[in-house]
């Protein structure tokens, strides 16, 4: 293909006869019957082109000059041109035409078909010696890439072979660093404990922070009359809400967040991570979901089992460094009792945990990664989520064959209203209350206490207001509220003895608990799980936290 001739003479018998006088004796040939033809030819291969300077009348085409510019730094394609015998100069037209070409040689007609010939078979050699060029360099390439392979394994076999010289060096060290290592762990368990201490308390103070820059954004969203300000606002209420994501990521990793239960579906949840768990996991890594098709409902913490799921999944992955399969199971499992359980399983087919290890993984601090590429806490998490949830956990591992791990917890069977299931908020206002519904807040911090008794002013309540405990009891003294909406953490006494103080005046005083931070087991005894606002909220958490408390008041 790389040694034909290509002949575009379009008019007369001119392609026949210059196919005649050139063709033969080894050189093949093809006519091509107008431009595209050509350019299609150009495109598989050839050494020359004979052009007659007809063709060039209207022009050098737009997919020749492309072809031409195209072309790598090996190539200059040789064309012969059989041009017409000029009386004069040729026009600048034509001779911009034959420019454009390039590598080109000229012959006036008639032309000798010798002088014909010759050009032809030079114009060949010329282009044989392009084609051996490419070879050269196509070689050269070829053997840089062989010298860079051999450089690559020179250095890993030497890579390998000090690592074999230094493992010894790095046993005795280990050995060297095991009892300074468990001390540093004892104290690394000390200084977790604190940080879980200080975090839980900047994190009340940074929730407080949060929700008052929340509740003034959403005021100035309401009651803006400049679509501009309106815009302002509510991109801050965007950070506001991101911040507040973080504060509860930092919680959750101290392990100082209680947990809310409420109704899941397990099976939405884990179709709802999947995408997370795919990014988390890398691209080596086939996420795969084997759902049960009953109902799975469970009550639990739905943040913290995404986050258990998440760190099992991210733990796969590091037992899969060179890719692998990752499958995330449910199943509804029959108790001894006849009951059911739902059945969560991680599975990989990473390299599997050794037996004799299987029993402490999930202790505290304890990892099968390499020094300083795990803290031990993921699992342990897990473990403390299962059983703080009523469920459990085990882990079922071989050498070489993978691991699952495997959470179960009670089903649910019943879903009823007001159990907690994610549904999309009522907007603020979407339920006059009733004419004269007064709420007490009792909350330490001005400005948090300030936005929500706007905020409840602007969902048309009327509002008393009480900066500590005290100050509460005083308001209640006087008359009773409709609802009784108080902090946590205050000065004096906390939110849970002011809702017991609170209860011995109006046993069936209706309570919403509003907070950041705390440890909330004796408030959810007072007040049920359903009666717990977290911090930071907006006007349709209020809303629908208010509108339902009273409901199951009135109920």
């Amino acid at each position: 293909m790389e040694s034909r001739v290509l002949i575009l003479a379009p008019y007369g018998r001119d392609a026949k006869v210059i196919e005649s006088v050139v063709c033969g004796d080894g050189v093949r040939c093809v006519l091509c019957p107008d431009a595209p033809a050509l350019l299609a030819e150009l495109e598989v291969a050839a050494a020359t082109a004979i052009l007659t300077e007809e063709v060039l009348a209207g022009g050098l085409g737009d997919q020749l000059r492309d072809y031409l510019a195209r072309q790598p730094a090996w190539s200059d394609f040789p064309f012969v041109v059989l041009a017409t015998r000029q009386a004069s100069r040729r026009s600048q037209r034509a001779r911009a035409s034959l420019q454009e070409l390039g590598n080109l040689v000229i012959l006036e007609r008639p032309v000798n078909p010798e002088t014909l010939v010759s050009a032809v078979r030079s114009a060949m050699r010329a282009r044989k010696r392009q084609y051996t060029t490419r070879q050269h360099l196509s070689d050269i390439e070829a053997a840089k890439h062989t010298v860079e392979r051999l450089n690559a394994e020179l250095e890993t076999r030497i890579a390998a072979r000090t690592n074999d010289l230094a493992s010894a060096n790095d046993r005795l060290m280990r050995e060297i660093a095991d009892r300074e290592r468990i001390q540093s762990k004892v104290v690394q368990g000390q200084k977790l404990e604190a940080i879980g201490r200080l975090t839980g308390g900047i994190a009340h103070d940074f929730n407080n922070l949060l929700h008052a820059v929340n509740l003034n954004l959403q005021f100035i969203i309401r009651l803006a009359t400049e679509k501009r300000l309106s815009d302002y606002a509510r991109r801050a209420k965007a950070s506001v809400d991101r911040g507040a994501r973080l504060t509860a990521q930092l919680l959750s990793f101290a392990r100082a967040q209680s947990l809310l239960p409420r109704l899941h579906d397990v099976n939405a949840m884990v179709l709802n991570l999947q995408e997370l768990i795919e990014v988390s996991v890398g691209a080596k890594v086939q996420v795969q979901l084997d759902l049960c098709e009953d109902p799975t409902w469970a009550r639990l913490d739905g943040a913290q089992l995404e986050m258990a799921l998440l760190n099992m999944a991210v733990n796969s992955r590091d037992a899969m460094p060179e890719g692998g399969k990752l499958t995330i199971r449910t199943r509804l499992e029959e108790t001894a009792r006849g009951g059911q359980v739902v059945q969560i399983s991680v599975q990989d087919t990473g390299c599997g945990i050794p037996e004799t290890l299987q029993a402490k993984v999930f202790d505290p601090f304890f990892t099968t990664k390499p020094d300083g590429e795990g803290t031990g806490l993921g699992l342990s998490q897990v473990y403390g989520f299962a059983h703080q949830s009523g469920g459990n956990v085990e882990i079922h591992s071989a050498e070489g064959k993978g691991t699952t791990v495997t959470l179960r917890f009670a089903q649910a069977r019943h879903v009823h209203e007001g159990d907690g299931i994610d549904t999309q908020a009522s907007p603020p206002g979407s339920s006059t209350p009733a004419a004269r519904t007064e709420v007490l807040v009792v909350e330490d911090d001005d400005a948090v206490r300030q936005g929500i008794a706007e905020g409840l002013r602007l969902l048309s309540y009327s509002v008393r207001e009480a900066s500590d405990g005290e100050s509460g009891l005083r308001e209640l003294r006087r008359r009773m509220p409709d609802l009784l909406m108080a902090d946590y953490l205050m000065p004096g006494m906390n939110g849970a003895e002011f809702v017991a103080a609170a209860r011995q005046l109006y046993p069936q005083i209706p309570v919403l608990m509003a907070t950041g931070y705390a440890d909330m087991a004796e408030v959810e005894r007072l007040v049920g799980v359903q009666s717990v606002l977290r911090k930071p909220f907006d006007l349709e958490t209020l809303s629908t936290a208010v509108d339902a408390e009273l409901a199951r008041a009135r109920g």
